[in-house]
């Protein structure tokens, strides 16, 4: 059986996140790519977020309901894969928004899960809704953790 991982051609697992994919450079999503899916994957659902944050965990991108035959999100996406749902982030805004720490060396980590299902929501929902929903529909994880720390 194929291991599940998720991998970006951006930057390394545990390594520096490059300024271009910040607030700090173009803020454009890098480039991911995934294999090793589970048998039965009916979709995916990403979550990119930042644990070190001041006020507590950050969320930078949620994607929902990503069709299970995807396998790569290129940088800086115009379209999101057919399907694919968006829930709002910790600006309240949908869509990516880079790492940007206010006072030093956070961690981000990518996460992906791979659903035996198709997730009932709305556009626009909040994490803690894409979470409960997806309880009892995980079939594996892969994790992506990378840091960043603003040039001062």
């Amino acid at each position: 059986m194929t291991a599940f991982i998720l991998t970006s051609s951006a930057f390394h697992a545990g390594g520096l996140i490059p300024e271009k994919y910040t607030c700090d450079g173009e803020d454009i999503s890098p480039a991911l790519t995934w294999q090793g899916a589970p048998a039965g994957t009916q979709s995916f659902v990403l979550v990119l977020d930042d644990p070190d944050a001041p006020v507590g965990i950050w969320d930078h991108w949620l994607l929902f309901n990503i069709p299970a035959n995807t396998q790569v999100l290129p940088e800086g996406m115009n379209a999101l894969p057919p399907g694919t749902q968006e829930g709002l982030n910790s600006w309240h805004r949908l869509g990516y928004g880079g790492p940007c720490p206010p006072d030093t060396l956070h961690r981000y980590f990518f996460k992906l899960y791979a659903l035996d299902t198709t997730l009932s929501l709305p556009e626009g929902v909040k994490k803690p809704l894409i979470e409960a929903a997806m309880q009892d529909h995980i079939l594996a994880t892969a994790e992506l953790m990378a840091k960043y720390d603003r040039p001062r």
